[in-house]
């Protein structure tokens, strides 16, 4: 054979081997599909998912090209999620975001194949979703939004508020933190209480219906302040628990800004559009090859505070300047 058929052969073969690994090289990146369940409706200020694809882009992912969107939203009727779930499940997404409490439930219920990440308003394990936080077992894993440590603290800030408050209500649903937790959190509490001169009260409502006795309760107690608890019921009913609680003159702190924007005193806990955002980081392992049981859940990191003037006006309290220069929304 002459040494230019040689040749010839030489860069068939070549291309033959080659032309897999070119290909392979020049194949466009895998795009990642992220299913997003939403308990309301669609909006264009969406803050929770605004963070999350802030997460993706610090990430270097560019939406529509690494990565597409499938949101669901259930407009108030959490009957709807657990097709939702099933829909995004039948569709190929890649992981599923389930923030509030019902879209975990549903995504629970619907796959146990996709990948789960989970923004709870209630303890994992006092729920019933994972047993080890530290090693999730099945298809969820992701970052709590509860923040149980600053009840003491919370005590403290309306204390500030009020300054002449001797009797403070603790309202929860029982379920919503393991047994340990809601101890240490109630012991620490009342450490804090002694040292600052107030009794704490303990009142449960496990279900709307509750609330009524709750209060009542409250009241013939003598309770003159109140701290509520982060609980998925307690934010959807977050405007019957601000009504009651300005009926009965209670100066109130929450953990989360919304019962502010719904027009609650002021609220101190976990910055939830940075767990949103840290979310990312769980799709990125995800899409990656990192299984759920390899990524132990997380807890907030960063916290924030909001105050609503408005409110404090008409409950006859002044918050001082220095809570207010803390806040990051101040609704006046």
């Amino acid at each position: 054979m002459k040494p230019r058929q040689v040749t010839f052969l030489l860069m068939i073969v070549l291309g033959i081997v080659l032309a897999p690994l070119v290909a392979e090289a020049q194949a466009p990146p895998k795009v990642a599909r992220v299913g997003w369940m939403s308990r309301g409706g669609q909006t264009a200020n969406d803050e929770s998912m605004a963070a999350f694809r802030q997460g993706m882009r610090e990430l270097g992912y560019v939406e529509g090209q690494t990565f597409v969107m499938e949101p669901r939203y259930a407009g108030g009727k959490s009957e709807l999620m657990p097709e939702q779930a099933a829909e995004l499940e039948r569709s190929g997404v890649d992981v599923i975001i389930a923030g509030p409490f019902e879209a975990l439930q549903a995504a629970k219920q619907s796959t146990s194949r996709v990948p789960i990440i989970m923004t709870p308003s209630a303890d994992p394990v006092a729920t019933g979703v994972l047993k080890n936080p530290n090693r999730p077992e099945g298809n969820i894993t992701g970052i709590t939004e509860m923040m149980p440590e600053l009840t003491p603290q919370r005590l403290q800030l309306l204390k500030q508020i009020a300054p002449t408050l001797s009797r403070v209500a603790i309202l929860w649903s029982p379920g919503t933190l393991t047994e340990d937790t809601f101890k240490k959190m109630l012991k620490e509490t009342q450490t804090t209480a002694r040292s600052i001169g107030v009794e704490i009260q303990v009142v449960e409502a496990a279900k709307v219906e509750d609330f009524d006795a709750a209060f009542s309760a409250m009241a013939k107690e003598r309770a003159d302040g109140l701290i509520v608890l982060v609980n998925p019921m307690f934010n959807v009913q977050r405007q019957r628990i601000i009504e009651r609680a300005a009926k009965h003159r209670l100066p109130a702190i929450y953990e989360w800004k919304p019962f502010v924007q719904s027009g609650g005193l002021i609220s101190y806990g976990a910055d939830v559009p940075d767990i949103y955002r840290r979310t990312a980081g769980f799709v990125d392992k995800i899409v990656k090859g990192a299984k759920t049981a390899d990524l132990p859940v997380e807890g907030p990191k960063l916290f924030d505070m909001s105050v609503n003037l408005k409110a404090a006006k008409a409950l006859g309290v002044t918050i001082p300047d220095s809570i207010v220069k803390q806040a990051v929304l101040v609704i006046e």
